[in-house]
Protein backbone atom coordinates (compact mmCIF):
# COMPACT_ATOMS: atom_id res chain seq x y z
CA UNK A 1 0.00 0.00 0.00
CA UNK A 2 2.81 2.12 0.52
CA UNK A 3 4.75 1.85 -2.77
CA UNK A 4 1.06 2.51 -4.40
CA UNK A 5 0.55 5.74 -2.05
CA UNK A 6 4.22 6.98 -3.39
CA UNK A 7 3.84 6.37 -6.84
CA UNK A 8 0.87 8.01 -6.97
CA UNK A 9 2.67 10.94 -5.30
CA UNK A 10 5.12 10.90 -7.51
CA UNK A 11 2.78 11.07 -10.86
CA UNK A 12 1.14 13.78 -9.31
CA UNK A 13 3.87 15.87 -8.64
CA UNK A 14 5.08 15.27 -12.76
CA UNK A 15 1.47 16.02 -14.06
CA UNK A 16 1.22 19.52 -11.55
CA UNK A 17 4.85 20.39 -12.36
CA UNK A 18 4.46 22.32 -16.06
CA UNK A 19 1.44 24.44 -14.01
CA UNK A 20 4.21 25.73 -11.41
CA UNK A 21 2.57 27.39 -8.71
CA UNK A 22 -0.74 27.59 -10.04
CA UNK A 23 -1.50 23.84 -9.49
CA UNK A 24 -0.11 23.58 -5.89
CA UNK A 25 -2.57 25.62 -3.73
CA UNK A 26 -1.00 26.80 -0.42
CA UNK A 27 1.99 27.42 -1.56
CA UNK A 28 2.85 31.33 -2.72
CA UNK A 29 4.76 32.49 -5.30
CA UNK A 30 7.38 35.91 -6.15
CA UNK A 31 9.59 37.16 -4.31
CA UNK A 32 8.15 38.53 -1.66
CA UNK A 33 8.34 34.85 0.27
CA UNK A 34 10.93 34.70 3.33
CA UNK A 35 14.04 33.30 2.19
CA UNK A 36 13.45 30.78 5.03
CA UNK A 37 10.25 29.11 3.52
CA UNK A 38 9.44 27.23 0.34
CA UNK A 39 8.49 29.22 -2.54
CA UNK A 40 6.87 28.17 -5.81
CA UNK A 41 8.32 29.19 -8.93
CA UNK A 42 6.66 31.26 -11.94
CA UNK A 43 5.81 28.75 -14.78
CA UNK A 44 5.20 32.18 -17.10
CA UNK A 45 9.18 32.25 -17.73
CA UNK A 46 10.24 28.80 -17.47
CA UNK A 47 13.70 27.30 -17.96
CA UNK A 48 13.36 24.47 -20.41
CA UNK A 49 15.68 21.18 -19.49
CA UNK A 50 16.46 18.22 -21.68
CA UNK A 51 13.75 15.25 -20.86
CA UNK A 52 15.31 12.60 -17.72
CA UNK A 53 14.02 10.09 -15.75
CA UNK A 54 15.30 11.35 -13.12
CA UNK A 55 13.54 14.54 -12.61
CA UNK A 56 15.36 15.99 -9.51
CA UNK A 57 19.32 14.97 -10.36
CA UNK A 58 18.37 17.07 -13.76
CA UNK A 59 17.04 19.75 -11.94
CA UNK A 60 20.30 19.91 -9.81
CA UNK A 61 22.58 19.46 -12.83
CA UNK A 62 20.53 22.64 -14.68
CA UNK A 63 20.96 25.09 -11.59
CA UNK A 64 24.43 23.79 -10.69
CA UNK A 65 25.61 24.87 -14.23
CA UNK A 66 23.68 28.09 -14.37
CA UNK A 67 25.12 29.38 -10.85
CA UNK A 68 28.95 28.39 -11.98
CA UNK A 69 28.83 30.57 -15.26
CA UNK A 70 27.26 33.22 -13.26
CA UNK A 71 29.77 35.20 -11.13
CA UNK A 72 28.85 35.84 -7.01
CA UNK A 73 26.69 32.68 -7.57
CA UNK A 74 29.49 29.86 -8.06
CA UNK A 75 30.01 28.88 -4.56
CA UNK A 76 25.78 27.50 -4.17
CA UNK A 77 25.32 24.47 -3.42
CA UNK A 78 22.27 22.79 -4.90
CA UNK A 79 19.99 20.32 -3.63
CA UNK A 80 16.64 18.58 -5.41
CA UNK A 81 13.97 16.56 -3.16
CA UNK A 82 10.70 15.69 -5.11
CA UNK A 83 10.78 19.08 -7.28
CA UNK A 84 11.59 21.13 -3.60
CA UNK A 85 14.86 23.32 -4.51
CA UNK A 86 17.63 23.69 -1.40
CA UNK A 87 20.15 26.23 -1.87
CA UNK A 88 22.88 27.02 0.89
CA UNK A 89 26.57 28.39 0.69
CA UNK A 90 27.73 32.01 1.08
CA UNK A 91 27.90 34.83 -1.04
CA UNK A 92 29.55 38.15 -0.94
CA UNK A 93 26.64 40.45 -1.32
CA UNK A 94 23.16 40.29 -0.02
CA UNK A 95 21.62 40.76 -3.99
CA UNK A 96 22.99 37.75 -4.76
CA UNK A 97 20.64 35.82 -2.23
CA UNK A 98 17.74 36.58 -4.17
CA UNK A 99 19.45 36.38 -7.86
CA UNK A 100 19.63 33.01 -6.81
CA UNK A 101 16.44 31.90 -5.77
CA UNK A 102 14.77 33.93 -8.72
CA UNK A 103 16.73 31.80 -11.19
CA UNK A 104 15.59 28.37 -9.20
CA UNK A 105 12.10 29.34 -9.71
CA UNK A 106 12.30 29.76 -13.24
CA UNK A 107 13.17 26.31 -13.91
CA UNK A 108 10.59 23.84 -15.29
CA UNK A 109 9.92 21.13 -12.71
CA UNK A 110 10.73 23.06 -9.37
CA UNK A 111 7.92 23.07 -6.84
CA UNK A 112 9.18 25.22 -4.36
CA UNK A 113 12.76 26.72 -3.34
CA UNK A 114 14.28 26.85 0.34
CA UNK A 115 16.55 29.38 0.40
CA UNK A 116 19.32 28.84 2.71
CA UNK A 117 22.12 31.41 0.96
CA UNK A 118 23.91 33.16 3.95
CA UNK A 119 25.89 35.90 3.08
CA UNK A 120 29.72 36.11 3.47
CA UNK A 121 31.61 37.88 6.20
CA UNK A 122 35.31 37.22 4.59
CA UNK A 123 35.88 41.25 3.93
CA UNK A 124 38.02 40.17 0.95
CA UNK A 125 35.63 38.80 -0.90
CA UNK A 126 32.78 41.56 0.13
CA UNK A 127 35.07 44.42 -1.04
CA UNK A 128 36.41 42.66 -4.40
CA UNK A 129 33.53 43.35 -6.15
CA UNK A 130 32.52 46.94 -5.18
CA UNK A 131 36.45 47.81 -6.64
CA UNK A 132 35.42 46.34 -9.59
CA UNK A 133 32.16 48.05 -10.52
CA UNK A 134 34.46 51.24 -9.03
CA UNK A 135 36.87 50.16 -11.43
CA UNK A 136 34.41 49.94 -14.53
CA UNK A 137 32.77 53.01 -13.33
CA UNK A 138 36.47 54.57 -13.75
CA UNK A 139 36.59 53.14 -17.07
CA UNK A 140 33.53 54.52 -18.10
CA UNK A 141 34.33 57.88 -17.45
CA UNK A 142 37.50 57.76 -19.22
CA UNK A 143 36.03 56.78 -21.98
CA UNK A 144 33.35 60.00 -21.73
CA UNK A 145 36.23 62.39 -21.09
CA UNK A 146 36.36 63.40 -24.65
CA UNK A 147 31.95 64.12 -24.82
CA UNK A 148 32.11 65.82 -20.90
CA UNK A 149 35.00 67.77 -22.66
CA UNK A 150 33.04 68.70 -25.50
CA UNK A 151 30.02 69.41 -23.26
CA UNK A 152 31.84 71.48 -21.12
CA UNK A 153 32.66 73.56 -23.66
CA UNK A 154 28.89 74.03 -24.50
CA UNK A 155 28.41 75.11 -21.15
CA UNK A 156 30.75 77.89 -21.29
CA UNK A 157 29.87 78.84 -24.81
CA UNK A 158 26.03 79.29 -23.35
CA UNK A 159 27.41 81.01 -19.99
CA UNK A 160 29.31 83.71 -21.98
CA UNK A 161 26.27 84.46 -24.55
CA UNK A 162 24.21 84.37 -21.93
CA UNK A 163 26.46 87.07 -19.75
CA UNK A 164 27.07 89.11 -23.09
CA UNK A 165 23.11 89.66 -23.41
CA UNK A 166 22.60 90.30 -20.25
CA UNK A 167 25.20 92.80 -20.35
CA UNK A 168 23.45 94.49 -23.03
CA UNK A 169 21.66 97.31 -21.33
CA UNK A 170 21.00 99.50 -24.20
CA UNK A 171 18.94 96.96 -25.54
CA UNK A 172 16.89 95.76 -22.26
CA UNK A 173 16.14 99.32 -21.51
CA UNK A 174 15.10 100.04 -25.11
CA UNK A 175 12.61 97.00 -24.31
CA UNK A 176 11.98 98.31 -21.14
CA UNK A 177 12.14 101.80 -19.94
CA UNK A 178 12.03 100.95 -16.24
CA UNK A 179 15.95 100.29 -15.22
CA UNK A 180 14.84 97.62 -12.29
CA UNK A 181 12.72 95.63 -15.14
CA UNK A 182 15.17 95.67 -17.64
CA UNK A 183 17.43 94.08 -15.51
CA UNK A 184 15.07 91.68 -14.35
CA UNK A 185 14.76 90.42 -18.36
CA UNK A 186 18.09 90.43 -18.98
CA UNK A 187 18.69 88.44 -15.36
CA UNK A 188 16.17 86.38 -17.21
CA UNK A 189 16.94 85.79 -20.53
CA UNK A 190 20.94 84.62 -18.92
CA UNK A 191 19.30 82.34 -16.70
CA UNK A 192 17.32 80.72 -20.00
CA UNK A 193 20.28 80.51 -21.96
CA UNK A 194 22.72 79.17 -19.37
CA UNK A 195 20.20 76.10 -19.16
CA UNK A 196 19.93 75.65 -22.77
CA UNK A 197 23.12 74.89 -22.84
CA UNK A 198 22.96 72.61 -20.13
CA UNK A 199 20.55 70.89 -21.46
CA UNK A 200 22.50 70.02 -25.04
CA UNK A 201 25.41 69.44 -22.92
CA UNK A 202 23.62 66.62 -21.21
CA UNK A 203 22.00 65.14 -24.71
CA UNK A 204 25.13 64.93 -25.87
CA UNK A 205 26.54 62.91 -22.66
CA UNK A 206 22.99 60.62 -22.65
CA UNK A 207 22.26 61.93 -19.56
CA UNK A 208 18.54 63.80 -20.07
CA UNK A 209 17.12 62.18 -17.49
CA UNK A 210 19.09 63.21 -15.02
CA UNK A 211 18.29 66.66 -16.10
CA UNK A 212 14.54 65.61 -15.40
CA UNK A 213 15.49 64.83 -11.51
CA UNK A 214 17.90 68.21 -11.06
CA UNK A 215 14.53 70.42 -12.38
CA UNK A 216 12.06 68.27 -10.31
CA UNK A 217 14.46 68.21 -7.35
CA UNK A 218 15.07 72.04 -8.04
CA UNK A 219 11.12 72.71 -7.77
CA UNK A 220 10.54 70.74 -4.68
CA UNK A 221 13.79 72.45 -3.03
CA UNK A 222 12.75 75.72 -4.80
CA UNK A 223 8.93 75.56 -3.38
CA UNK A 224 10.48 75.10 0.56
CA UNK A 225 12.77 77.96 -0.19
CA UNK A 226 10.62 79.64 -1.21
CA UNK A 227 8.24 80.01 1.98
CA UNK A 228 11.11 80.24 4.18
CA UNK A 229 11.80 83.16 2.06
CA UNK A 230 8.37 84.43 1.93
CA UNK A 231 9.51 87.94 3.28
CA UNK A 232 12.48 88.42 1.08
CA UNK A 233 10.27 87.45 -2.53
CA UNK A 234 7.51 89.72 -0.83
CA UNK A 235 10.26 92.50 -0.64
CA UNK A 236 11.35 91.63 -4.07
CA UNK A 237 8.51 91.91 -5.39
CA UNK A 238 7.14 95.28 -3.66
CA UNK A 239 10.33 96.86 -5.36
CA UNK A 240 9.89 95.64 -8.68
CA UNK A 241 6.04 97.53 -8.42
CA UNK A 242 7.74 100.61 -6.68
CA UNK A 243 9.93 100.75 -9.44
CA UNK A 244 6.97 100.68 -11.72
CA UNK A 245 4.94 102.87 -10.21
CA UNK A 246 7.19 105.92 -9.58
CA UNK A 247 5.09 106.98 -6.38
CA UNK A 248 7.88 109.91 -5.42
CA UNK A 249 10.53 111.81 -7.15
CA UNK A 250 14.55 111.92 -4.81
CA UNK A 251 14.57 114.78 -2.41
CA UNK A 252 10.60 114.87 -2.02
CA UNK A 253 9.34 115.66 1.73
CA UNK A 254 7.18 112.47 2.24
CA UNK A 255 5.39 110.69 5.20
CA UNK A 256 5.47 107.05 4.98
CA UNK A 257 3.36 105.83 7.56
CA UNK A 258 4.79 107.30 10.73
CA UNK A 259 8.14 107.90 8.78
CA UNK A 260 8.88 111.85 7.80
CA UNK A 261 11.86 112.96 5.64
CA UNK A 262 13.17 113.49 2.22
CA UNK A 263 13.41 111.15 -0.16
CA UNK A 264 17.77 110.04 -1.10
CA UNK A 265 17.32 107.01 -2.95
CA UNK A 266 14.85 103.64 -4.16
CA UNK A 267 16.85 100.73 -3.77
CA UNK A 268 16.02 96.79 -5.00
CA UNK A 269 15.69 96.84 -1.14
CA UNK A 270 14.73 99.67 0.73
CA UNK A 271 13.95 103.09 0.35
CA UNK A 272 16.17 105.26 1.69
CA UNK A 273 15.10 109.05 3.47
CA UNK A 274 16.68 111.49 5.53
CA UNK A 275 14.81 112.68 8.45
CA UNK A 276 14.04 116.06 9.13
CA UNK A 277 16.76 115.62 11.53
CA UNK A 278 19.58 114.78 9.27
CA UNK A 279 19.52 111.00 9.93
CA UNK A 280 19.27 108.18 7.44
CA UNK A 281 16.21 106.32 7.38
CA UNK A 282 16.14 103.10 5.59
CA UNK A 283 12.54 101.02 5.31
CA UNK A 284 11.92 97.73 3.53
CA UNK A 285 10.24 98.26 0.53
CA UNK A 286 7.50 95.87 1.20
CA UNK A 287 6.73 98.23 4.07
CA UNK A 288 5.93 101.21 1.78
CA UNK A 289 4.32 99.35 -0.74
CA UNK A 290 1.67 98.50 1.47
CA UNK A 291 1.81 102.05 3.72
CA UNK A 292 0.24 105.07 3.06
CA UNK A 293 2.33 107.92 1.28
CA UNK A 294 2.21 111.67 1.89
CA UNK A 295 4.38 113.70 -0.35
CA UNK A 296 4.58 117.59 0.50
CA UNK A 297 6.41 118.36 -2.53
CA UNK A 298 3.76 117.22 -4.77
CA UNK A 299 1.83 120.16 -4.65
CA UNK A 300 3.73 123.64 -3.77
CA UNK A 301 1.10 125.40 -2.22
CA UNK A 302 0.49 123.92 1.77
CA UNK A 303 -1.82 125.19 4.18
CA UNK A 304 -1.23 125.64 7.78
CA UNK A 305 -3.21 126.48 10.61
CA UNK A 306 -2.77 127.41 14.11
CA UNK A 307 -5.51 127.93 17.75
CA UNK A 308 -5.63 130.97 19.66
CA UNK A 309 -8.44 131.44 22.63
CA UNK A 310 -9.83 134.82 23.43
CA UNK A 311 -11.88 135.67 26.33
CA UNK A 312 -15.32 134.25 27.19
CA UNK A 313 -17.08 137.92 27.28
CA UNK A 314 -14.93 138.85 23.84
CA UNK A 315 -16.81 139.01 20.39
CA UNK A 316 -15.05 135.33 18.22
CA UNK A 317 -16.36 137.21 15.18
CA UNK A 318 -14.31 140.34 15.63
CA UNK A 319 -11.67 138.42 16.49
CA UNK A 320 -11.84 136.12 13.91
CA UNK A 321 -12.16 138.92 10.98
CA UNK A 322 -8.92 140.78 13.06
CA UNK A 323 -6.98 137.74 12.70
CA UNK A 324 -7.80 137.22 9.50
CA UNK A 325 -7.11 140.66 8.22
CA UNK A 326 -3.69 140.77 10.27
CA UNK A 327 -2.74 137.65 8.07
CA UNK A 328 -3.86 139.06 4.73
CA UNK A 329 -1.55 141.85 5.75
CA UNK A 330 1.61 138.76 6.15
CA UNK A 331 3.72 139.33 2.57
CA UNK A 332 4.16 135.17 2.63
CA UNK A 333 0.80 134.35 3.29
CA UNK A 334 -1.11 133.61 -0.56
CA UNK A 335 -4.17 135.76 -1.45
CA UNK A 336 -5.70 132.85 -3.47
CA UNK A 337 -6.79 130.35 -1.41
CA UNK A 338 -7.42 133.01 0.66
CA UNK A 339 -6.75 133.17 4.73
CA UNK A 340 -9.65 132.06 6.60
CA UNK A 341 -10.36 131.50 10.44
CA UNK A 342 -13.36 129.83 12.38
CA UNK A 343 -14.80 128.90 15.89
CA UNK A 344 -13.57 125.83 16.72
CA UNK A 345 -14.53 125.72 20.85
CA UNK A 346 -16.14 127.19 23.21
CA UNK A 347 -15.00 126.41 26.51
CA UNK A 348 -15.81 127.26 30.68
CA UNK A 349 -13.55 130.63 30.35
CA UNK A 350 -12.60 131.20 26.61
CA UNK A 351 -12.89 130.58 23.23
CA UNK A 352 -11.10 128.48 20.60
CA UNK A 353 -10.63 129.97 17.13
CA UNK A 354 -8.62 128.43 14.36
CA UNK A 355 -6.71 130.75 11.74
CA UNK A 356 -5.63 129.22 8.31
CA UNK A 357 -3.53 130.21 6.08
CA UNK A 358 -2.02 129.36 2.54
CA UNK A 359 2.06 129.85 1.94
CA UNK A 360 3.85 128.58 -1.50
CA UNK A 361 6.33 126.16 -0.18
CA UNK A 362 8.97 126.89 -3.05
CA UNK A 363 9.39 130.39 -1.56
CA UNK A 364 8.55 129.95 2.34
CA UNK A 365 9.71 127.45 4.95
CA UNK A 366 6.34 125.90 6.29
CA UNK A 367 7.32 126.01 9.49
CA UNK A 368 9.04 129.58 10.24
CA UNK A 369 5.48 130.84 8.20
CA UNK A 370 3.27 129.31 10.62
CA UNK A 371 5.15 130.70 13.57
CA UNK A 372 5.23 134.25 12.12
CA UNK A 373 1.79 133.98 11.85
CA UNK A 374 0.92 132.99 14.96
CA UNK A 375 3.30 135.92 16.56
CA UNK A 376 1.48 138.30 14.06
CA UNK A 377 -1.91 137.14 15.10
CA UNK A 378 -1.38 137.18 18.61
CA UNK A 379 -0.08 141.19 18.83
CA UNK A 380 -2.91 142.16 16.67
CA UNK A 381 -5.73 140.26 19.09
CA UNK A 382 -3.60 141.81 21.85
CA UNK A 383 -3.27 145.21 20.45
CA UNK A 384 -7.07 145.54 19.54
CA UNK A 385 -8.39 144.67 23.38
CA UNK A 386 -9.16 140.68 23.23
CA UNK A 387 -7.73 139.28 26.12
CA UNK A 388 -6.04 135.55 25.67
CA UNK A 389 -7.19 133.88 28.68
CA UNK A 390 -4.61 132.37 31.37
CA UNK A 391 -6.11 129.05 34.16
CA UNK A 392 -8.17 130.63 36.69
CA UNK A 393 -8.44 129.36 40.15
CA UNK A 394 -10.70 129.96 42.98
CA UNK A 395 -8.59 129.18 46.49
CA UNK A 396 -10.68 128.39 49.68
CA UNK A 397 -9.29 128.27 53.01
CA UNK A 398 -11.38 126.20 55.88
CA UNK A 399 -10.24 128.73 58.65
CA UNK A 400 -12.09 131.20 56.95
CA UNK A 401 -14.26 132.49 54.28
CA UNK A 402 -13.38 132.09 50.47
CA UNK A 403 -10.40 134.50 49.49
CA UNK A 404 -12.07 136.32 46.64
CA UNK A 405 -9.44 136.30 43.44
CA UNK A 406 -10.23 139.13 41.04
CA UNK A 407 -10.71 137.52 37.51
CA UNK A 408 -8.48 138.03 34.76
CA UNK A 409 -9.60 141.43 32.67
CA UNK A 410 -8.12 142.60 29.43
CA UNK A 411 -5.16 144.16 29.04
CA UNK A 412 -4.67 147.52 30.47
CA UNK A 413 -7.90 147.72 32.06
CA UNK A 414 -8.58 148.29 35.42
CA UNK A 415 -7.98 145.26 37.86
CA UNK A 416 -6.18 143.52 35.82
CA UNK A 417 -3.47 143.56 38.53
CA UNK A 418 -0.19 144.49 36.59
CA UNK A 419 1.07 147.24 34.78
CA UNK A 420 3.00 144.91 32.67
CA UNK A 421 -0.10 144.14 30.39
CA UNK A 422 0.14 148.03 29.62
CA UNK A 423 -0.78 148.14 25.32
CA UNK A 424 2.88 150.25 25.53
CA UNK A 425 4.55 146.77 26.30
CA UNK A 426 2.81 145.20 23.54
CA UNK A 427 5.02 145.06 20.04
CA UNK A 428 4.14 147.40 17.12
CA UNK A 429 2.32 144.91 14.82
CA UNK A 430 3.78 147.22 11.82
CA UNK A 431 7.18 146.78 13.37
CA UNK A 432 9.52 144.93 10.97
CA UNK A 433 10.75 143.00 13.88
CA UNK A 434 7.39 140.87 13.52
CA UNK A 435 8.26 140.25 10.38
CA UNK A 436 10.27 137.18 10.66
CA UNK A 437 12.14 135.50 8.02
CA UNK A 438 10.05 132.83 6.38
CA UNK A 439 12.35 132.07 3.20
CA UNK A 440 12.42 128.39 2.45
CA UNK A 441 15.09 126.46 4.89
CA UNK A 442 16.45 124.21 2.18
CA UNK A 443 19.35 122.47 4.12
CA UNK A 444 18.05 118.75 4.38
CA UNK A 445 17.72 119.07 0.65
CA UNK A 446 20.43 120.28 -0.07
CA UNK A 447 22.07 117.02 2.37
CA UNK A 448 20.28 114.93 0.05
CA UNK A 449 21.41 116.35 -2.90
CA UNK A 450 25.49 115.68 -1.71
CA UNK A 451 24.20 112.34 -0.72
CA UNK A 452 23.18 111.43 -3.82
CA UNK A 453 26.05 112.68 -5.69
CA UNK A 454 28.38 111.07 -3.34
CA UNK A 455 26.74 107.68 -3.33
CA UNK A 456 27.41 104.87 -5.83
CA UNK A 457 24.50 102.83 -4.84
CA UNK A 458 21.48 102.11 -6.96
CA UNK A 459 18.93 104.10 -7.86
CA UNK A 460 16.00 102.50 -9.30
CA UNK A 461 14.21 106.22 -9.53
CA UNK A 462 13.25 107.37 -13.22
CA UNK A 463 12.89 111.51 -13.51
CA UNK A 464 12.07 110.83 -16.91
CA UNK A 465 8.46 108.82 -16.04
CA UNK A 466 5.93 110.32 -14.68
CA UNK A 467 4.47 109.91 -11.16
CA UNK A 468 1.76 107.67 -10.06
Amino acid sequence: MKTILTAIALLWCLAAAPLGAQALPGLGGGSSAPASEPESPDSSSAISISESADQDQAITSRLRAIYSELDGLEPTRVSVESGVVTLSGAVSEASDIDRARQIALRVTGVVAVQNNITRNGDVSQSVAPVMERLTARVQQIVQLLPLLAIALVIIALFWFAGSALARAKPLWKRISPNSFLADLIATTVRLVVILIGLIIALDLLGATTLLGAILGSAGVVGLAIGFAVKDTVDNYVSSLMLSIRQPFRANDHVVIGDREGRVIRLTSRATILMTLDGNHLRIPNNTVFMAEILNFTRNPERRFDFVLGVDADDDPGKAITSGIDRLKSLPFVLADPAPNGRLEEVGDSNIMLRFLGWIDQTQTDWFKARSAAIRAVKITLEEQGFGLPEPIYRLRFDSGSPLEIARNTKPGSAGDGSAAMDKKTLPDPADPDVHEDVSADDEIGEKVQQERQHSQEEDMLDHDRPIE
